[in-house]
């Protein structure tokens, strides 16, 4: 599998557009399933508003989008380019708005939901989805600090820890990254430490900003 880009975080990010108050919502998804479970967690939410419009695209290639009562082509499909123009995808975005009594007209509304869109991804930022190298790595806990820090020097990060009498870290690393840290774990711990392989798996990486100017 390619490497892509998926949102880093759930976020939300909120404006008022002469008198609607736009509410941009975004998260990472890995099915239709919960896309939709997100969705329907909005609609309750925001039971009262009069819109909550929504996109969601994922790798598998699923792409959806409803206006939820505005007008065609103004809300959910200019949501869901936001995304595409960014190469985003495995994402959910809704967008609530609470009608403020002024009509926005179609351009307006589209540069609205638009916005309201671009501002969650914003506020989310993204992380390239790629493949690593998974390892458990053997810790003392006078070393613990140092070692996530060496393993974030080679571009990796932990995903777990299990604290024991001595720790164990699940660690991943990039594409050829983990043979660098195994010769610093060897020199910090004087050849008492190793690590042992523990597979490979499709991950994000760290958040990065992304440029959803437009």
């Amino acid at each position: 599998m390619g490497e892509y880009w998926v949102p880093y975080e759930a976020a939300e990010r909120e404006f008022t557009e002469k008198r609607s108050r736009f509410i941009g919502h975004v998260w990472r998804v890995e099915s239709e399933e919960e896309a939709r479970r997100r969705i329907e967690e909005m609609r309750k939410k925001y039971y009262d508003a009069r819109h909550n419009c929504w996109c969601y695209l994922l790798q598998s290639g699923a792409v959806r989008y409803g206006d939820d009562g505005e007008p065609q082509g103004t809300a959910g499909q200019p949501m869901l380019n936001v995304f595409q123009r960014q190469g985003v995808t495995n994402a959910c975005c809704v967008v609530t708005r609470y009608f403020g009594g002024i009509l926005l007209g179609a351009g307006g509304l589209t540069r609205a939901y638009s916005r309201a869109a671009r501002d969650a991804l914003e506020a989310a930022g993204v992380a390239r989805v790629r493949r690593w190298t998974v390892w458990d790595v053997a810790c003392t806990y006078p070393l613990l600090e140092r070692l996530r820090l060496e393993i974030a020097a080679c571009g990796g990060f932990v995903q777990a820890a299990d604290y024991a009498a001595a720790i164990t870290l699940r660690a991943a690393f990039p594409e050829g990254a983990a043979e660098h840290f195994s010769q610093r774990l060897r020199e910090l711990s004087a050849g008492t430490l190793t690590m042992k392989a523990a597979g490979e798996a499709d991950l994000p990486g760290e958040r990065e900003e992304v440029n959803t100017a437009t």
